[in-house]
């Protein structure tokens, strides 16, 4: 249905990627993968026709229609939601804006009034005049209510913009929907609702994203973009994963055998080339090394970064109390939260879950201090030392320093060279790099030092808002590792399920009256006490 006949895309003199040949087709659903820099968004724009590629093809079966989920939720502020729906049919909204335009030109010519009478066909046969009717329709049954359609689009809450442009990728009814990151800034139950609908449409979908259990629920296929080339594996991403390492193990036990076959025949010929009964078995011998090939194991672009957090102090017991904390901002006249009172033991792993906009990263700065309770109290232990992750650390970046100074902050030793250059090396960063300035990393490189700078702080409480944010595969896999490891006590915010689920022991959901429920258990066993709330 959508298919890349040997696509390669060159920035510069090393290509991003090469002689990409693929298919896509079928109504399977494809999960792109590939570590930060691999090229996957790029690749997307290549298939969306967005972005032109340095040599190759991409071929879209006649007939057959492109649906794209765009990646930036607050394009549309000010437009209509409904007119942000019909966008996704571009040939019937260029018609329309056309035809409305020369009506409402008053200098215009007959000429311009016989263009319009054929953008009117044009536009009945992209079923322009129920259009509105079939784009409230798609709104009402992914949950944009009556009240919102005809709002623009600031007026639609965060957490459900992109319900409506993925009723604008929907309305065209394409056959091929290629979705970049469509589980960006949503809450839990959001994905949730979002696996559903796509399990439930027809069409053949192309779809990045670096949440493993939203892979593992939605896809049939990996589609992995690695070694500058694409590989499609069948099956979901935990098959993928398998199926990739067991392919990289028998290459290597190929090469092994066959190494091992190259010194026999090595060491025959060495002996006996120069022996006159044995010459001909020589000579065989010689043309068994020509035929002999190994397979090459070219290197990944995939990078673990090494994380290890450890406490300065343990801490005993009890950790942290917060008895009937209130907040609410300066004039909004609404308590964000409303009388929460819990304990956290020490040892405790707690997950902060609750929609977009409850309050998470309010309840996250109330215990860190950055913001003052409008009432209640919070109280850390005597020894306790928190160490702090935001969501957003702009702030923590905003001086002009290079890497190294900025990390050597955090050692709490005079001259610490040598460690702040391993804890950097371990993060992925090195050589020349450390030299640049931290205002020029981007969102993935400002967290991998942030845990830097956990690292070295070492707190025995880690309070992390939204950790993976930004981040790659490998990098969540580190981190989850090392937090699984961690021996201090634990609260981060999160929207990815399978990390939440390998480190929770208990949750805390905040509602949206600002109260909370408090779970003890997993998080899955927490699903399995909740049913799908869309």
């Amino acid at each position: 249905m959508l298919s890349t006949f040997n696509v390669t895309m060159q920035f510069g003199a090393k290509p991003l990627f090469e002689q990409v040949t693929a298919k896509f087709s079928d109504g399977n659903r494809y999960g792109l993968i590939g570590a930060n820099g691999s090229g996957k968004s790029t690749l997307m724009k290549i298939l969306s026709g967005e972005l032109e590629q340095s040599a190759g093809d991409v071929v879209l079966q006649p007939g057959r229609r492109l649906g794209t989920l765009k990646q930036n939720q607050f394009a549309y502020e000010s437009e209509r939601v409904l007119d942000v729906v019909m966008q996704g049919h571009i040939e019937m909204w260029r018609a329309m804006q056309e035809r409305d335009r020369i009506y409402a030109d008053p200098s215009a010519t007959d000429a311009d009034y016989m263009k319009a009478a054929d953008l009117e066909v044009k536009f009945g046969e992209y079923g322009g005049y129920d259009a509105e009717a079939r784009a409230s329709r798609i709104l009402s049954d992914i949950g944009i209510g009556e009240s919102l359609h005809e709002r623009s689009m600031r007026e639609v809450a965060p957490g459900l913009k992109l319900r409506v442009l993925l009723a604008q990728a929907l309305f065209s009814k394409p056959d091929v929907l290629l979705l970049d990151e469509p589980t960006n800034n949503l809450d839990i139950h959001s994905i949730r609702w979002l696996e559903g609908v796509l399990n439930g449409y027809d069409a053949t979908m192309v779809i990045i994203s670096h949440d493993r259990r939203f892979l593992n629920q939605v896809c049939t296929h990996i589609a992995d973009l690695d070694y500058q080339q694409l590989k499609v594996y069948p099956g979901s991403y935990d098959d993928f994963m398998l199926a990739s390492l067991q392919a990289r193990q028998r290459v290597e036990s190929a090469n092994a055998k066959a190494q091992e076959r190259i010194s026999d025949l090595q060491e025959f010929v060495r002996r006996f080339s120069a022996n006159a009964s044995k010459a001909r078995q020589a000579t065989s011998r010689r043309k068994e090394l020509e035929k002999i090939k190994l397979e090459e194991i070219r290197p990944s672009s995939r990078q673990n970064p090494y994380i290890r957090f450890e406490q300065r102090k343990k801490l005993y017991n009890s950790a942290l109390s917060v008895q009937a904390l209130t907040f609410r901002y300066p004039g909004s006249g609404v308590d964000v939260l409303k009388k929460i009172s819990f304990n956290i033991r020490a040892g405790e792993r707690v997950a902060i879950i609750g929609a977009n906009g409850v309050g998470k990263t309010t309840l996250m700065r109330c215990l860190v201090r950055e913001l003052e309770p409008s009432a209640g109290e919070i109280t850390w232990v005597e020894n306790a030392e928190p160490g702090y992750m935001p969501q957003d650390p702009q702030a923590d970046f905003a001086e002009k320093v290079d890497l190294f100074t900025w990390m050597s902050e955090w050692t709490g030793k005079a001259d610490d060279d040598l460690i702040v250059r391993a804890t950097l090396g371990r993060l992925l960063f090195s050589g020349d790099e450390v030299k640049k300035s931290v205002q020029v990393l981007s969102g993935g490189e400002k967290g991998r030092m942030i845990y830097g700078k956990l690292m070295l702080s070492k707190p025995n409480v880690m309070v992390m808002d939204e950790p993976t944010n930004h981040m790659d595969m490998e990098t969540i896999e580190s981190l989850q590792t090392a937090l699984e490891l961690y021996p201090g006590t634990l609260l981060f915010a999160s929207h990815d399920r399978e990390f939440i689920s390998g480190l929770a022991t208990r949750i805390i959901e905040i509602r949206h009256d600002g109260t909370i429920e408090d779970f003890s258990g997993t998080f899955d066993e927490y699903l399995a006490a909740h049913p799908l709330i869309a």
